[in-house]
């Protein structure tokens, strides 16, 4: 069993600043890529941007040069800076990971899913 808490969503102006951060727990061997999505109602969840194990970033369109991806291996989480934030970035923010189980021939990848944390703006 492996679990994903996300936390850090609120209510922020436009043009603010929110950190995301989101906890890995549980057993596991490793964990792959790490990724935020995010749902607005009545849209489709979308990737906001994911990060390797070792590093390397992704990003939407939509959120380059304002989102920053980060993760501590050692500790399990992955963070999502966002700043100057507009309104349609508001939506419920998940966060996402490949764990692996297990290693070398007996490794096997599947993934997860976080419970959500809503973030709004609004002035």
């Amino acid at each position: 069993q492996v679990q994903l808490v996300e936390s850090g969503g609120g209510l922020v102006q436009p043009g603010g600043s929110l950190r995301l951060s989101c906890a890995a727990s549980g057993s596991f061997f490793s964990i792959n890529t790490m990724s935020w999505y995010r749902q607005a109602p009545g849209k489709q969840r979308e990737l906001v941007g994911s990060i390797t194990r070792g590093g390397s970033t992704n990003y939407a369109d939509s959120v380059k040069g304002r989102f920053t991806i980060s993760r501590d291996n050692a500790k399990n989480t992955v963070s999502l800076l966002m700043s100057r934030l507009k309104s349609e970035d508001a939506a419920n923010y998940y966060c996402h990971a490949y764990f692996v189980s297990g290693s070398g021939h007996g490794a096997i990848e599947y993934d997860h899913w976080g419970q959500g944390t809503q973030v709004s703006v609004s002035s």
